[in-house]
């Protein structure tokens, strides 16, 4: 099966500018001149993946670190610096809040407007109106400017059209980090409905649970770069990389000295590790997901690290622990407890140490 999407070595280069112009006379005339200052910024660089027709991949990384960027040349709307993208089918993007919408124009008037750039006929658009309006939620603010309109409801009126009808391709920018929960919902069951569907799906979320959840495939982007790309599941059980790991949800990354095949020290954590996987000697750091860790009480056992309390904040559903290790300066070490848990610890306070288990350990280069 050939790729509905095909990314090969791409590289997208910005230049910035260096110096200040005083006025549009004053720009053109050093650009004529040839004295205009620019350095090169490269928001992707040598990208190169395959996403496979029927499929969800997620793409995850800081802000600023590329992700819009390869979705717009996904889209499009950038043509690379280096490298080709092969789209084969229609897309509906979902890139940018309020892109392809006039802001003072009412909702009905951006319906036909922004359906339009999507390439919809007005003929099509009238058939679905009222699906649309439906699905937005907003009907008794159809005559209402876009201007007036917060930005979750501008969310919902640019979903609901451009899921109308079934795109090949969509692409969702932070799409479910607007509006509401119970509209949230409504999002993510249009979006399966449209995989059942055949649609290929590529979502970009800050939301380590939203992309867990839904995505099939998993592309870490950081600096430009493609840091991993595989299996979401696979690279969240074992990520391999530093900030993988850290975009995936690990709260405890701390450095390390590796020293031997089996022994590593952490200075800030106050503690050697002993473990009967092969270390590699390019591991630099290790992480633990903060709901890992097994409280000891008393005589310190293996693997432990020796903790005392910082702070603590109580959710419905568990406790999260901030606390500091051997010494002062090290960054707080995040401790999430489950219920079944939170009798003992009220009766016994909190642990002398924490063991770290050998198989949740993540050795991370």
């Amino acid at each position: 099966m050939e790729p509905i999407i095909k990314v090969d070595n791409v590289s997208m280069c910005f230049n910035l500018s260096t110096e200040k112009h005083e006025s549009l006379k004053e720009y053109l005339l050093a650009m004529v001149q040839g004295r205009l200052q620019y350095d090169e910024f490269y928001a992707l660089k040598d990208v190169s993946l395959d996403i496979m027709p029927g499929d969800f991949y997620g793409l995850v990384g800081l802000n600023g670190s590329g992700k819009s960027t390869l979705l717009k040349t996904i889209a499009g709307v950038y043509k690379p610096t280096r490298g080709k993208v092969t789209v084969n089918g229609t897309i509906a993007p979902l890139i940018e809040l309020g892109a392809g919408f006039d802001m003072d124009l009412t909702a009905r008037e951006n319906i036909y407007l922004n359906g339009t750039v999507l390439g919809f006929s007005p003929k099509y658009l009238d058939e679905k109106f009222d699906e649309i309006v439906e699905f937005s939620e907003l009907q008794n603010f159809l005559d209402v400017p876009l201007k007036n309109y917060s930005s979750g409801m501008v969310a919902r009126i640019g979903f609901a059209i451009a899921t109308i009808t079934k795109p090949d391709i969509l692409i969702a920018d932070e799409v479910l980090a607007v509006g509401d929960f119970l509209f949230q919902q409504k999002c993510e069951k249009r979006m399966k409905e449209l995989m059942a569907g055949g649609t290929t799906v590529i979502l970009v979320s800050h939301s380590r649970d939203e992309i867990y959840r839904f995505s099939e495939e998993l592309l870490v982007i950081d600096d430009g770069k493609q840091i991993c790309y595989g299996d979401t599941k696979a690279i969240f059980d074992c990520p391999e990389q530093v900030e993988a790991a850290r975009l995936t949800g690990c709260k405890n990354i701390v450095r390390v000295k590796r020293l031997d095949e089996h022994s590593i020290e952490i200075p800030d954590w106050g503690t050697r590790l002993h473990l009967e996987q092969e270390i590699d000697a390019e591991i630099t750091h290790i992480g633990l997901r903060a709901h890992e860790f097994i409280p000891v009480w008393g005589e310190r056992e293996d693997n432990c690290i020796p903790v005392k309390e910082k702070g603590k904040a109580e959710f419905p559903f568990e406790w999260k622990y901030f606390l500091k290790g051997e010494t002062e300066e090290s960054d707080d070490i995040c401790w999430y407890v489950q219920k079944n848990l939170w009798d003992e610890l009220t009766e016994k306070g909190i642990p002398d140490y924490l063991k770290l288990p050998e198989k949740e350990i993540l050795l991370l280069k």
